[in-house]
C-alpha cells in the first residue's frame, strides 16, 4: 500500500513573501468564454444567473460580458490615471506579454496538431477590461486545448479578499475591495496516454482600494506557474520538463526552483486522495517582495519557456501505440484532475466567489474522464509508479 505523509501545512515558502499563504490574498480565475462560431458572432450580452450568496457577504460583483467581433488593442480602461494603465505601465506591459504568449502556444499547438483550429471569443465588460478565449477540441493529437487571457476589473466581496498583512485592528474587517488582474491560462489535454497534460498560468493582480481603507491595504503581487500530469512516466520526460524550469528560474534567482518545486508539490495536493494531481513543476503565488521589473521579467520569463519545455515531449509521444488498459489509466488520472480543480484550485473558488462565467471556469477540464471503485493499480506495475510518484514527490534533476 502506498503511504507518505501530508505536505507541510504552509505551502509558501517564507523567505520569499513577506505574509503567511494562509493569509494571502486570492488568485483570479482567468476565464474562458464559451464556445462560439468566430464566422457567425454577433455583439450580445450573455446574462447570467448570479450566484446565491450567504447571508454575510453581497452578490459577485463583476459586470456580464458582452462578446465582441474583433479583438481590440488593448482591454485596460481609458482612464485619467496615467500610473496605472497607460501604455508604459506594469499593467499594459503584463497585458502585452500575455497576449504574445496566447498567439506563440496556440501557433506552435495547431502546428503539432497538423489541422485542428482553436476557435477563438473576444469579450468585454462595459466598466473596462475583457478577454480573448481560444479553444481545440478533438484534434488529432489534442483531445482539449484551452488558451486564454484576461484583463478584470471588479470588486471583491469581503470573503473573497485575505489581506496581504493583519489590520492593526483585528476586529476590522475589509469591505469591498476594487481589484484588477491581468493572465493568461492554460490547460492542454492530448489524446495519447503517453502524452502528458500541461497547466500553466501567469498573472498579475492589484488591489485599487484606497490607502486609508480599513482591512484592504493597497496591494500588488505576481503569480503562477507550469505543472506537468503525465498518466504514464518516461523519466526523460520528467527531467527535461523540470530542467527547463530550473533553467528559467535560475537566471533570476537560484534559490526560486527548489522553493517554487517544493510549492507546486504543496499546491497541488488532493487532500482526501493523499496525493498529487501529477509530477509537479514551478508554483508561485502572490509574490510582491521582490522588485516589480523583476518580477514582470521573472513571469515572461516562464511563460516563454512553455514551449521548449512541452512541446518535444508531446513530439515523442503522440503516436505511440496505446491500449484499452492505458487509456483507461488516462481517464482515472484525469479524474483526479477534476477532484483537485473543483475542490480545491483557488483560482476557481476565487471565479466562483466573484461571479465569474461558470462556462470559462470549467474549460480547463477534460472532455474524459473515469472513477472506477476502490481502484487500486497493481504493485510495480507502470500505473502503480506514477500512483507512487504522485504520493511520494521526487528530485527529478
Amino acid at each position: 500500500m502506498l503511504t507518505a505523509a501530508p505536505p507541510s501545512s504552509s505551502s509558501s515558502p517564507p523567505t520569499l513573501v513577506p505574509f503567511s499563504y494562509s493569509r494571502a490574498p486570492p488568485s483570479i480565475a482567468f476565464a474562458f468564454s464559451p464556445l462560439l462560431s468566430t464566422t457567425k458572432r454577433t455583439k450580445f450580452s450573455i446574462h447570467r444567473l448570479q450566484a446565491s450568496s450567504s447571508s454575510s457577504s453581497p452578490p459577485p460583483m463583476i459586470e456580464k460580458e458582452t462578446m465582441e467581433a474583433e479583438k481590440p488593442a488593448t482591454f485596460l480602461r481609458e482612464t485619467d490615471d496615467s500610473t496605472s494603465d497607460s501604455p508604459n505601465s506594469v499593467r499594459a506591459r503584463f497585458e502585452k506579454m500575455i497576449r504574445e504568449a496566447q498567439d506563440t502556444v496556440c501557433s506552435a499547438i495547431e502546428a503539432v496538431d497538423g489541422g485542428a483550429q482553436f476557435r477563438e471569443d473576444v469579450w468585454s465588460r462595459p466598466g473596462g477590461g475583457g478577454g480573448i478565449s481560444r479553444v481545440l477540441q478533438d484534434g488529432a493529437v489534442w483531445e482539449k486545448a484551452g488558451v486564454n487571457v484576461s484583463v478584470v476589473y471588479g470588486v471583491m466581496p469581503p470573503d473573497a479578499y485575505r489581506a496581504a498583512k493583519p489590520t492593526d485592528n483585528g476586529n476590522v474587517k475589509p469591505g469591498p475591495v476594487p481589484f484588477f488582474a491581468a493572465g493568461i491560462s492554460s490547460v492542454l489535454h492530448p489524446k495519447n496516454p503517453f502524452a502528458p497534460t500541461l497547466h500553466f498560468n501567469y498573472r498579475y493582480f492589484e488591489t485599487d482600494a484606497p490607502k486609508d481603507t480599513p482591512g484592504a491595504p493597497r496591494q500588488w503581487w505576481f503569480g503562477g506557474g507550469t505543472d506537468f500530469t503525465p498518466a504514464y512516466i518516461f523519466e526523460d520526460d520528467v527531467k527535461h520538463f523540470h530542467s527547463v524550469q530550473k533553467a528559467a528560474c535560475d537566471k533570476f534567482n537560484t534559490d526560486f526552483y527548489p522553493q517554487f518545486k517544493k510549492w507546486c508539490d504543496d499546491y497541488f495536493y488532493i487532500k482526501h486522495r493523499g496525493e498529487r494531481r501529477g509530477l509537479g513543476g514551478i508554483f508561485f503565488d502572490d509574490l510582491n517582495m521582490y522588485d516589480q521589473e523583476m518580477l514582470l521579467s521573472f513571469a515572461t520569463e516562464c511563460a516563454n519557456s512553455v514551449i521548449p519545455a512541452y512541446i518535444p515531449i508531446i513530439e515523442r509521444r503522440r503516436d505511440m501505440p496505446f491500449t484499452e488498459k492505458h487509456k483507461a489509466w488516462q481517464q482515472v488520472r484525469r479524474g483526479r484532475y477534476v477532484e483537485f480543480n473543483l475542490v480545491y484550485d483557488r483560482g476557481t473558488t476565487f471565479g466562483l466567489k466573484t461571479g465569474g462565467r461558470i462556462e470559462s471556469i470549467l474549460v480547463s477540464l477534460p472532455l474524459t474522464a473515469r472513477w472506477e471503485y476502490n481502484q487500486q493499480p497493481e504493485e510495480g506495475s507502470e500505473e502503480w509508479k506514477l500512483l507512487d510518484a504522485c504520493i511520494n514527490p521526487k528530485e527529478w534533476i
